[in-house]
Order: C-alpha cells, then structure tokens, then sequence
C-alpha cells in the first residue's frame, strides 16, 4: 500500500491489479451466488417475448435511485410525468434524473460499435449527466467529507496524474483476464471512485459504468438492474468499504458488498419482472373481455411501456387517428384501467397499477 494521508491528494493510488490476493474462498463462494443470480435474471429476460419493453421504466428507475444517492430527490409521478409530457420541464432534480438515464442510453448505443470502457467513453458519460462540456479536473482543492465536514478522502490532483491512473484502469477493464468478471467489476468500481476524475458527476458516471460493464462482459444482455437502489438502502456500508481498500486495503469486504449488490439486486429483479408481467397479462384479460373491440397485445404493450400515456404515444404505435386513439383511451379510462390528468395543457393517462408496482420499491 502507498502511504496514504487523507488531508494530501492521494497521488499515490496504487495502479491495478491489485497486489493483494482478491479471490479468496468467502470471495469465491459469493461470486457462485451472485452469478448464478445474474444469469438467472438474464435469462427471464431474454425469454420475454419483448425483452426491450421494460427498459425506458427500468432505466428511468435506476436513475431515479442513482441521482438520489447524490441527494437529487424526485418523485417517480413528477418524473414519468416529464418524460411523457411536452410541457417544459422547469425541476432541476428530474432534469437530472432524465440526463442520467440518456447518459446510460448513449453508454450502451457506443458499446454496441466499440465494446470497450474507455476514458473518453467516461467523459463522454460524464458531459451528458451534467449537460455541460467539463472534461478531467485540472486543478486542485478537491476533497471529500463526511456528513460533519471533516476530509476523509482528497482524490489524485493533476490532469496527467488523473490520465494515467484512468488509462491504467481502461487497460485492467479491456484486457486483464485473471479475475472473474464480477470481482474485476468491484476492483473497476473502486478504482474508478479513487480516481475521482471529474470536478462533479464521478459518482452517477461510476454506477453508469457497472451496466456497461455487465454488458460488454455478456453477463447481462438488456440492462435490466436497479443496482443504485441497493447502495440508498446500504449507503454507509457502501462509502465504508471504500474508505477501507483506501486505508487498509480491505479488498474482500469490499469485493463482497459489490457481489452482494449484484445478487440482491438481480433477485428483486426476478421478483419485481415476475410482478409487471404477472400484471400486464391480468390487464390483457380483463381489457380483451370488458373491451374486445380495441383489445391487442400491442396495444397493452404500449400501455406498459411507460406509467403515464398520451394521445400520440398510440398514434407513433399505429393504432389509428387522433379520434380513433382518443376514444381508446377514454373507453379505458372508463373501465378503470387509466386514470387522466392534465399536465400543463395536455392530457396524461396513468397506468395507475403499473405505477403502484414501482412505488413498492
């Protein structure tokens, strides 16, 4: 371990791999668990018969959960709300959350050309969260503290220190072989934090970065997992087991909290997929025997895609004129299926069960 004094830039930060030994047998053990978890919910999901259905909800989530560890709270109503919406969207927290979840979307579109994490990749990631042309922090003064204001971390300092230590790291995610997959994303993830690059938005790029890494390894083909939500509900373990590899180089608890995530988070996955379609087919039931007239299954699709629907959201889908698809969803929101709302001058339909599953967290 290089010496490490929490009050200095830690320029010092060891490069990867580890000297240390990783897999031990507890590492080992979880890794089985986790796994096995992870392709499980892999599996459920590519046999859906539309495995992308989910995803605008899915991410939307994950974004929500990601920028609420950074203390940028919104509501799941204010939130699908804005995205469906065409009023102007003047929340600066949604704004944000809706910033993270393009900044994931246009991580997976690069990956789909150039499978590698890469540092102008992060960049990349980085600029669309916070919507602005920021690049790798240049100068010094950055610190990290505690809820009572005392440093407990200052990261590397100097633009060609902060390159070296991120092309070390884009050389151990592309090409080190000799750790299983997940330990290497916990090792990634570690690193990446230490590193700090950015003057702001390190943390959302970090937890980005996880997906992608579960999708350039294959071990998850649709990016299906709200691994933020379990850092909100172990949030001082998580910063704890940083701190820990930092000043005694606690590999294994660490390794074994990042494997824990991907395990629970991958069963309340399974869990919560089960709920949606289980719900989706009881909708398609009841529309196709209280509506026959305008019941499909794409029609119900639709109406699972996102909570709240529009108008023009079925007209994009094909379902008819402006008139046609009005009376689609008045006839449904008779029936108890949609509840309308005005959002500024437009009118919104809620999903209304839909969204009950995703407040229950």
């Amino acid at each position: 371990m290089s010496e490490f004094n929490r009050d200095i830039p830690y320029n010092g930060l060891p490069l990867l791999p580890p000297i240390d030994k990783l897999e031990t047998i507890d590492v080992l053990k979880k890794t089985i668990s986790a796994s096995r978890a992870l392709a499980n919910l892999n599996g459920a999901i590519i046999n859906l018969p539309n495995p992308q259905l989910f995803l605008d909800t899915i991410h939307l989530q994950e974004a929500k959960a990601s920028s609420e560890i950074e203390n940028i709270l919104t509501t799941n109503d204010e939130l699908y709300k804005s995205v469906v919406a065409k009023t102007k969207r003047n929340d600066t927290a949604v704004k944000e959350v809706i910033s993270y979840k393009y900044a994931l979307w246009h991580g997976l579109q690069q990956l789909k050309t150039r499978p590698f994490i890469t540092t102008n990749l992060c960049i990349e990631i980085m600029q669309q969260i916070k919507e602005n042309t920021s690049g790798i922090r240049t100068v010094g003064g950055t610190t990290l503290s505690n809820f009572k204001g005392q440093i407990i971390y200052t990261p590397p300092t100097g633009e060609n220190v902060i390159r070296e230590k991120l092309a070390n790291l884009e050389k151990f995610i592309n090409e080190d072989i000799s750790f299983d997959p997940l330990v290497k994303m916990a090792v990634m993830h570690y690193q990446f934090e230490a590193i700090h690059p950015f003057a702001d938005g390190n943390g959302r790029t970090g937890r980005i970065l996880l997906l992608l890494f579960l999708k350039m390894e294959k071990l998850l083909d649709v990016p299906a997992l709200y691994l933020s939500e379990y850092i909100i509900q172990n949030k001082a373990d998580y910063y704890n087991g940083l701190r820990m590899v930092t000043e005694k180089g606690d590999w294994e608890n660490w390794i074994i909290y990042m494997l824990d995530m991907i395990e629970q988070t991958a069963n309340k996955g399974m869990v919560r997929l089960k709920e949606i379609m289980d719900l989706m087919h009881e909708v398609a039931q009841e529309i196709q025997a209280e509506l026959p007239k305008i019941y499909s299954k794409e029609l119900v699709e639709v109406l699972f895609k996102l909570p709240y629907i529009k108008r023009m959201n079925l007209i994009d889908a094909g379902f008819g004129t402006p008139k046609t698809v009005g009376n689609y969803l008045i006839a449904l929101e008779e029936k108890g299926f949609l509840k309308s709302v005005m959002v500024g001058k437009e009118k919104l339909y809620l999903n209304w069960r839909l969204m009950e599953v995703l407040e229950k967290g």
